[in-house]
């Protein structure tokens, strides 16, 4: 199964607020001995998130979706993951037991605060309105939690807060919970140079050979801009299934040499 992200918010757009959830998910893969396939920026335009969801959901993939679920005006996710399911949007009855938990709380003995039948709370009360085939993803921070539709193609959306410290533990739960028989299910290595003064195009023949003679196997390079009074450098390696990229590691290194290029391991 591939892994996705989707991160929902005009002010990541703007850059009003800078994305964290992206760093975030592909160290939690990584500890997983997962990694991520694919990442999507879209802004608070229904028609687009619905149309991303219901591709996503077609997919298969494992996709995590942050941000939009709140129940200001400006927050379309859930109403958006119910058009791509064709569902109706339900209050989930563990979700709403765990909104008005958290209502009480934030109260602290005020009983007009904690009055759960004021229009205050049973507005709060929408963001536990979620797809009516949805489960919910518990919340460690304040309660509130996110909710997961699993696909017909056996993949599945986790939905979470746009806030990251409410989605990174969110996110780890809806891995390990779910997921953990695929973690450290497929052997990954990568093996990498450092080549001085390289030109990519006179490397670039010799990682079309490494690719063609390893198959599975993915060569990348990495240019760097030479800062003033550094030198040129970029980063050659190879990826894949460890005994095969050991090989086309030595066999890339002998053509380093062929090549006279002057490189260092990374």
């Amino acid at each position: 199964m591939a892994f996705g992200i989707i991160i929902i918010g005009d002010e990541i757009l703007s850059g009003r607020r800078s994305d964290k959830h992206l760093a975030k998910i592909i160290e939690l893969l990584g500890e997983r001995g997962l990694s991520l396939d694919w990442a999507e920026y879209i802004g608070d335009d229904p028609q687009r998130i619905t149309a991303t969801l219901k591709r996503s959901l077609d997919s298969g993939d494992i996709v995590f979706s942050c941000g939009g679920i709140g129940a200001t005006p400006d927050d379309h996710t859930r109403q958006c993951a119910a058009a791509a399911l064709g569902q109706p949007l339900v209050l989930h009855p563990e979700a709403k037991l765990l909104i008005q938990q958290r209502i009480v709380e934030m109260a602290e003995g005020d009983s007009a605060k904690a009055d759960l039948s004021s229009a205050e709370n049973l507005h709060r009360l929408k963001m536990g309105e979620f797809p009516v085939s949805s489960a919910i993803i518990p919340n460690p921070f304040n309660r509130i939690p996110g909710f997961s539709v699993r696909s017909a193609q056996g993949g599945a959306v986790y939905f979470v807060p746009g806030f990251p410290v409410m989605a990174a533990p969110m996110m780890a739960w809806a891995l390990d919970t779910h997921h953990s028989h695929l973690f450290h299910s497929v052997p990954h290595l990568e093996k990498a140079v450092i080549v001085y003064d390289g030109i990519e195009s006179t490397l670039t023949p010799l990682m079309e050979a490494l690719e063609a003679e390893f198959g599975g196997v993915k060569v990348f390079s990495l240019p760097s801009v030479a800062a003033e009074g550094r030198r040129r450098q970029i980063e050659l390696g190879v990826k894949g299934a460890p005994e095969l990229v050991e090989r086309a590691y030595l066999r890339m290194l002998e053509g380093l040499q062929a090549l006279r290029q002057e490189y260092v391991p990374n």
